[in-house]
């Protein structure tokens, strides 16, 4: 429509140049021609059935349609939507689906890609690169404005791979943006070229066409560089104007693509002669991990997390209340439905209230079976939340979306287990690691996959219970308990230090290796990409050295809650003393930068905490900001969710006071403040004294 406005908005300046001011009025209005080459249309419907189609246009705009459809088209340029899947199921509105479309990502970038979660190959932006480069046949262009993931993202490598086999020519040019990374990486990311409405990393991009050109793809890259914002990079494009800038400026990278195809922060070979921690692809690879899983997934965290155990026990009584209420609804309305039409009746029926209940296709799932929730006190447990944040949960796997196999490594309170939890495959954030005691959710780490030292089985399992070897190992309270370190990287070990090392051993000396600042800097593209590898060291002295400094890291990041607080000073308002209040927070901030600060571009003077409007801590040493830990600063991570904050869609309370309260220990946040700066400190300390990996070729 914009187009065809456009289009006679020239006709309109043409004629009032041309005929005499008289007649201009009624020139224009009759020099009015069409646009013949606009078709109102949903685009990727055009590669679907021919009937579906005509069902949904009008029909004046049939005509053109089947013109279009009939014509070679050899230039394709648009700027696609970025959408992935549908949201919230509370939102009841299914993304529109493709079948031919989609079949031809499935047989394409899908299946040239070793990811296991492929569904962002779905995105709509994706789409119209599939649907455009079958558009054009064999010959032409194709140009986008899109979403920049597809650059380096591992569920991409699929995509990649094709666009190498289909195009002849490539240029990208990164205008980067990308607002969901965090730290320093966010920083070098900075403005989008959209503004602040758009979270993800924006590039053009050009893929050509050429039958006439032999040879393997040409792919040409160029960043447009670190620290910029959105008037800088708008200001460099708007210089460059064209292609023919980038030329003319000798600014492109030729690009080869390596065997993973990866176009840029390629993998490092050695990486991969490494042990893998753990994989669920080959049964027959070697492992250091038996088994593993990804952290919980509820998909309604504000009704089954809280710091208030009471508020989580009223919150999820509500919601199996209502729930079960549509339960009792639906089995008086679904017979006679065929299975097909049972799932369309689903979605029509239910209560969409966010405040009465949130929904998952998985809890969608049970009310088609008809199953009930049931309350159970012994599903109220402590979880953590992010980096040193507890707080209460419901665990229970129907209403926590994916438990995947956290069952087998804290299947019951009381029964002890620690896990190494690390940044999952394709995280956006820099690459870390943190060892717990409790059930983590799934973004404690972002997309976070967990390592335990222990795996558990009922003793005797119940019929239709998973059961992942047979029974052996110590008995604990009603469950068999055995190493999650396998037998043959037990024997590898063993063989390579001659030594009488255990698998607890192992298992610490995976912990400090993973804490390396040489491991994580040198395998950053590997580790975005892979989950971690193992390397054995050269030396035998320097396996003990990282085994001990995993210990010695376990001991700190286990214990952070009891730990001596750092001697900070705090200082107390005099004009309230009540020690119920006293200590309550609802937002920490940092203090004011001071005049060398604010030269030196700082916003906040982090020496300086205000807990509350009474209470301030002054001396916090600046090198406790230096452990990071999934994004931030372990403090920082206490700042952001030690606040309270209110649920915009349920309006569920959560109240970190609350722990504080219930656990009867008014200084907990205070205290847990300076606590986690000795963690930080001597954390640090000791990843600066670990040895270098050494390790064996």
């Amino acid at each position: 429509i914009n187009i065809e406005e456009t289009f006679h908005g020239l006709q309109r300046a043409a004629a009032a140049a041309h005929f005499p001011i008289k007649n201009r009025k009624s020139e224009i209005e009759d020099s009015y021609i069409p646009f013949e080459g606009i078709v109102l249309t949903d685009t990727f419907q055009l590669s679907e059935t021919q009937g579906e189609m005509e069902e949904k246009m009008f029909p004046e705009n049939n005509a053109r349609v089947k013109r279009q459809k009939q014509s070679p088209i050899r230039v394709v340029i648009g700027n696609p939507p970025y959408s992935v899947g549908q949201g919230d199921a509370n939102a009841n509105n299914q993304n529109l689906k493709y079948p031919i479309l989609d079949e031809r990502i499935r047989t394409t970038y899908a299946a040239q890609s070793s990811a296991t979660n492929k569904n962002s190959l779905y995105d709509s932006y994706i789409r119209a690169i599939r649907w455009a480069s079958d558009r054009i046949n064999d010959k032409g262009i194709v140009g986008f404005v899109s979403n920049g993931a597809f650059i380096d993202s591992n569920a991409m490598e699929g995509l990649r791979a094709c666009l190498a086999d289909e195009f002849t020519s490539i240029y990208v040019f990164n205008l980067r943006g990308n607002a969901r990374t965090s730290g320093e990486q966010r920083r070098m990311e900075k403005g989008n070229v959209f503004g602040e409405g758009t979270r993800t990393p924006v590039a053009i991009s050009l893929f050509i066409k050429n039958p006439d050109k032999v040879g393997r793809c040409e792919l040409f890259y160029h960043d447009i560089g670190d620290y910029l914002d959105r008037e800088e990079k708008l200001g460099i494009i708007h210089t460059l104007q064209s292609l023919n800038g980038l030329h003319r400026e000798k600014k492109w990278q030729r690009i080869q693509p390596n065997a993973n195809h990866d176009w840029i922060n390629q993998r490092d070979p050695a990486f991969e002669k490494f042990v893998s921690l753990g994989d669920k692809k080959d049964d027959e690879a070697k492992t250091v991990f038996e088994s593993y899983s990804a952290g919980l997934q509820t998909n309604r965290d504000a009704w089954v997390y809280n710091f208030s155990q009471q508020s989580v026990v009223a919150n999820i009584r509500q919601m199996i209340e209502t729930y079960n209420s549509q339960v009792d609804g639906f089995e008086q309305i679904r017979l006679g439905k065929t299975k097909q039409e049972l799932q369309a009746l689903a979605e029509g029926f239910i209560d969409t209230d966010s405040k009465k209940i949130k929904w998952s296709s998985s809890l969608l799932d049970d009310l088609l079976r008809l199953r009930k929730g049931v309350f159970r006190n012994e599903a109220v447990r402590t979880a953590v939340y992010r980096p040193f944040v507890k707080e209460y949960l419901f665990y229970d796997s129907q209403f926590n979306h994916r438990v995947y196999q956290l069952p087998h490594i804290f299947p019951k309170p009381g029964i002890e287990n620690f896990v190494i939890v690390v940044s999952g495959v394709g995280a956006s954030k820099e690459f870390s690691a943190l060892m717990t005691d409790c059930i983590p959710n799934l973004h404690m780490h972002d997309t976070g996959q967990c390592f335990p030292l222990y795996l558990y089985e009922k003793d005797e399992p119940q019929e239709g219970e998973l059961i992942l070897r047979a029974a052996e190992g110590e008995l604990v309270d009603g469950y068999r308990r055995r190493s999650a370190i396998t037998d043959s990287i037990l024997a590898d070990f063993r063989a390579a230090y001659e030594a009488k090392i255990t698998k607890e051993d192992i298992f610490y000396y995976v912990y400090g290796v993973l804490h390396s600042a040489e491991y994580r800097t040198r395998f950053a593209s590997d580790l975005k990409k892979m989950l971690p590898r193992l390397p054995f060291t050269r030396e035998t002295a320097d396996f003990w050295r990282f085994s001990q400094a995993g210990r010695d890291l376990a001991q700190w990041h286990l214990n952070y809650e009891t730990v001596e607080p750092w001697p900070v000073e705090e200082h107390h308002s005099e004009l309230l003393q009540d020690p119920t209040t006293e200590f309550l927070v609802q937002k920490m901030t940092f203090g004011r930068p001071t005049p060398e600060q604010k030269a030196r571009g700082e916003k906040w003077n982090k020496s300086i905490l205000h807990y509350n409007t009474r209470i301030t801590l002054t001396g916090i040493p600046l090198e406790a900001y230096d452990y990071v830990v999934n994004g931030k600063p372990a403090l920082e991570w206490l700042m952001e969710r030690y606040q309270i904050t209110v649920d915009k869609d349920s309006g569920i309370r959560n109240d970190p006071n609350d722990w504080a309260r219930e656990h009867n220990q008014p200084r907990y946040i205070l205290d847990l403040f300076k606590r986690v700066i000795r963690v930080s400190l001597k954390t640090n300390r000791i990843v600066a004294a670990l040895p270098a990996l050494n390790e064996r070729l």
